[in-house]
């Protein structure tokens, strides 16, 4: 039997797992499905990373290095190479390694840190033929940062997420030529650092409302024609541009990785696909928590540490049967031009000086006023000079503001 038990060995599941420890849950086990600790972080090797937590610059692969050199200086017990195939409501864990065989794992606190992954093709119904040479953008980050393959010479970039940001940037530094970056939305998907340093520093175009209306080639890809979009985001006759090109990269979002929580029936949020969270991170199963991109997609790790941290204490705290102090209920919900808000519930008595709130927009604001209003009553307002879908926004909502509350408070933009 385990205190705890954390699936998913990146920086949500290092961080949660750590966090447990020290908060007195004796008995931690990580379950990582890959060959070594760190998730995604292994194959980010540019910078940027940790300038909030450590308050220095870091690659990806440091990032993690620092966080499972945290883990290894405790008793965490670390499985890799270990796929979890299903946890049950009663907190037992089925998974599977060449070491151990099948393995039926208990635990009083389960924390989920299975990341996210990335959108395909198929989700999103490309026309065209199917010849090599079309890859996601982290699929081609992995091959050439960690694999040493080069996955093209020619390339077109599908959306402005920040991996295909990042990676137009990468290719170029490699040698191939990336003659541009296409995106659905009129504004880009990525930070506004990436935008300025992977492209504009690189002289790659980025094409705003336009997307891939054709895809040609026999065995590898060889011409991808684009189309400017109207307001409806339907291609407009005339306006094709043609690129010659060997490769495609498919940077058009990601998806939190929830295949585990809806086998165990926990509350799926179907703004963000990730649980259903509390103000201390559980999900509807007591006991169980979840962190980092399995719950919302984050813009920096350093967000998704501190929220795992929260996990992780919270699990701990948990385990050591602190209880949860119900108090009132109060339902988050999203008002005009947000897309979500986490967490989605609040438990007043559970929360000792304030909450954080997570959200996204649904477009790009400039001179705005976040307002929360709870029974038609505005309880807080916040002003914003810049906000964009592609950059998390949060929110501190005082205890004192919750215990004024009704049962439901809603988070809204609006122009000053």
């Amino acid at each position: 039997m385990y205190d705890l038990i954390v699936i998913g060995g990146g920086p949500a599941g290092l961080a949660a797992a750590y966090e447990g420890y020290t908060g007195g849950a004796k008995k931690v086990l990580i379950l990582e499905r890959d060959k070594e600790l760190g998730g995604i972080l292994n194959q980010c090797i540019h910078n940027g990373f940790g300038l909030h937590y450590f308050k220095e610059e870091l690659t990806g692969p440091e990032y993690a290095q620092r966080f499972a050199e945290m883990v290894r200086s405790t008793d965490v017990e670390v499985k890799t190479d270990t796929m979890v195939l299903e946890i049950t409501e009663d907190k037992k864990v089925h998974a599977i390694n060449t070491v151990d065989g099948y393995m039926i794992l208990e635990a009083k606190a389960i924390v989920l840190a299975m990341g996210c992954r990335e959108r395909t093709r198929g989700a999103i119904s490309i026309p065209g033929t199917r010849p090599a040479g079309i890859f996601t953008a982290g699929t081609a980050q992995r091959y050439v940062n960690m694999e040493g393959y080069m996955v093209g010479k020619r390339v077109v970039i599908l959306g402005s997420g920040d991996i295909g940001l990042i990676m137009a940037r990468r290719m170029t530094l490699e040698g191939a030529k990336v003659l541009a970056c296409v995106e659905l939305m009129p504004y880009s998907n990525g930070l506004n650092r990436n935008i300025v340093q992977c492209l504009n520093d690189y002289g790659i175009p980025l094409y705003l409302s336009h997307t891939i209306t054709d895809i040609q080639g026999d065995r590898r890809v060889e011409k991808v024609i684009i189309s400017k979009v109207d307001e409806n985001r339907k291609p407009i006759p005339g306006s094709e541009i043609e690129f010659d090109c060997d490769t495609v990269l498919l940077s058009v979002g990601l998806i939190p990785e929830n295949e585990l929580s809806r086998g165990v029936g926990i509350q799926i949020d179907p703004r963000t696909n990730g649980p259903v969270v509390y103000e201390n991170m559980e999900t509807s199963i007591p006991g169980v928590f979840a962190c980092g991109n399995v719950v919302h997609v984050h813009d920096l790790v350093d967000f998704v540490t501190a929220e795992s941290k929260r996990a992780g204490g919270n699990a701990a705290k948990y385990i050591l049967s602190e209880g949860i102090q119900e108090g009132k209920l109060i339902q988050l919900k999203n008002g005009d031009n947000v897309g979500y808000t986490v967490p989605q519930k609040i438990r007043t008595g559970n929360v000792d000086k304030f909450v954080e709130v997570f959200f996204r927009v649904r477009n790009v604001f400039q001179d705005v006023v976040i307002k929360v209003t709870s029974g038609g009553e505005a309880l807080s307002t916040f002003k914003r000079e810049h906000m964009a879908p592609g950059e998390m926004e949060k929110i501190v909502i005082p205890k004192a503001l919750l215990d004024k509350a009704a049962d439901e408070i809603v988070i809204s933009v609006e122009k000053e």
